[in-house]
């Protein structure tokens, strides 16, 4: 594959489509200077080839009829570029009709259109980050609130990197000097101790396990957690969806059942990201539109990870409250009291009963919002979520790390059950094949091809 690399130049926008600014147009390959250089006249008459890397010339983008645009052309030079490779940059008036035909004339005059992610595919595959690194990109991009762009930029700069490599270096280590002291018995090599085996192999299951909780509070804080707002009609779940998003996504009036189908909104609550959904009202309806709406809220309570269980505090709890109060102690959730503005009238030492978080709010004046934001944190997990610290950031590291814990922990067993060394090492070196996996220093073609198809194009 890195052969094939060095034969092909790509070339596409990294910049996002639509009137802006600039654009930019990203070139990579060994002939990216030379393909730049037979489009780009520069205002003072210099040549692109003539310059060192991170350099920059101002001037004109040509095709055979004339100039089409100003541009600042900036070279990269390998291996100092972001894919390790020539890199061209082409900075250009925003707006699609000149940035697709300046790119058209890139493609032209010799390059090739990048495919979904391949320009960061080619720093993993030309030694410039490793595999978690490449995913902290996408994590970087795809942020949607302050501790996740600063967990990604931990990642990115290698944070989790190093904490695996630490975690391999202590069972490589080990590994070594098991197949050492078995494979050269005439050697004058230390016998293994079983005692410190099992304090460094402990070692590395405790670091494994501590990566393996960071997911949970990491994906509250980076992908979001799928939740819901459920209650009786007119509890005033839209008034909240409104106010926590910033906006009016669900239409509020006094007249009950008038949600109907779920309203989606990703909204950041503190360190917590929520992909929040508006719901159909619970209760009993004739009204077969709605009541449709009724039976899909009870589908997805099955599987949310999280349900805001609204009660009206300014009226007494009928039947339909009734049956909510089951739902808190079948699914992690937490029950929203509102409306506390006006007189409360609502038996609330029974929800408080049912709960084992409850809030106090006036959705209307957003009272009481920092107290339901610091539930959410505490629930999901996000209040303990260390930005600074290595955290796993997808289900594939989530599964390596699991994996190599899980070979750690039978390799513990072994030696406290007094299992032959050899079986040790085995699932000691398993461990350590896990680990590569998770870096992409022994992935797969088809784990690396997965990981940059989730890629946006240009980057």
């Amino acid at each position: 594959m890195n052969d094939l690399i060095n034969r092909t130049t790509i070339a596409a926008i990294s910049t996002p489509m639509g009137t802006g600014g600039i654009s930019v147009i990203r070139i990579s390959g060994s002939k990216a200077v030379e393909i730049a250089d037979s489009i780009f006249r520069s205002a003072g008459g210099k040549s692109l080839s003539q310059l060192s890397g991170y350099s920059a010339l101002f001037g004109k983008i040509f095709d055979g009829a004339g100039p089409i645009d100003e541009a600042v052309v900036t070279v990269f030079r390998a291996p100092h570029s972001y894919t390790g490779e020539d890199v061209v940059e082409i900075s250009c008036h925003g707006g699609m009709y000149v940035t697709n035909r300046i790119l058209r004339i890139v493609l032209n005059s010799g390059a090739e259109a990048a495919q979904a992610g391949e320009f960061t595919q080619r720093a993993f595959l030309n030694g410039k980050i490793d595999l978690t690194e490449s995913e902290a990109v996408m994590d970087i991009i795809s942020a949607k609130g302050r501790a996740a762009a600063r967990s990604a930029l931990n990642i990115k700069e290698g944070r989790l990197s190093r904490e695996i490599e630490r975690v391999r270096s202590l069972l490589v280590d080990e590994a070594a000097h098991l197949s050492a002291w078995a494979d050269y018995p005439e050697e004058d090599i230390p016998e293994v101790s079983s005692s410190t085996l099992e304090q460094n192999l402990n070692k590395a299951f405790d670091s494994l396990s501590k990566l393996l909780r960071s997911y949970d509070s990491g994906k509250a804080v980076k992908q979001g957690i799928d939740t819901l707002i459920i209650g009786k009609p007119n509890v005033g779940k839209s008034t909240l969806m409104n106010f926590l998003a910033g906006t009016q996504k669900s239409i509020v009036t006094d007249i009950p059942g008038t949600t109907r189908d779920m309203i989606e909104e990703t909204v950041v609550m503190g360190s917590a990201v929520l992909i929040l959904s508006d719901t159909a009202g619970m209760r009993e309806t004739d009204d077969p539109v709605e009541q449709i709406g009724v039976e899909m809220v009870r589908r997805r309570l099955k599987s949310c990870a999280l349900a805001l269980v609204m009660f009206d505090a300014s009226r007494p709890l009928d039947k339909n409250d009734l049956e909510l109060l089951e739902v808190l102690s079948d699914t992690p959730s937490i029950a929203v009291i509102n409306k506390t503005d006006l007189e409360i009238l609502a038996d609330i030492n029974k929800i408080k009963q049912s709960a084992s978080r409850f809030v106090y709010i006036s959705a209307e004046t957003g009272e009481g919002i920092d107290n339901l934001i610091g539930a959410v944190e505490e629930l999901t997990g996000a209040a303990e979520f260390d930005e600074n610290a290595a955290v796993l950031s997808n289900e594939r590291q989530y599964q390596c790390a699991s994996k190599a814990a899980d070979s750690v922990k039978e390799a513990l067993m072994a030696v406290s059950s007094g299992i032959t060394l050899d079986a040790v090492t085995v699932l000691i070196e398993e461990a350590i094949q896990y680990l590569l996996e998770l870096t992409g220093e022994r992935a797969s073609e088809e784990i690396v091809h997965s990981v940059f198809s989730k890629f946006c194009v240009g980057k």
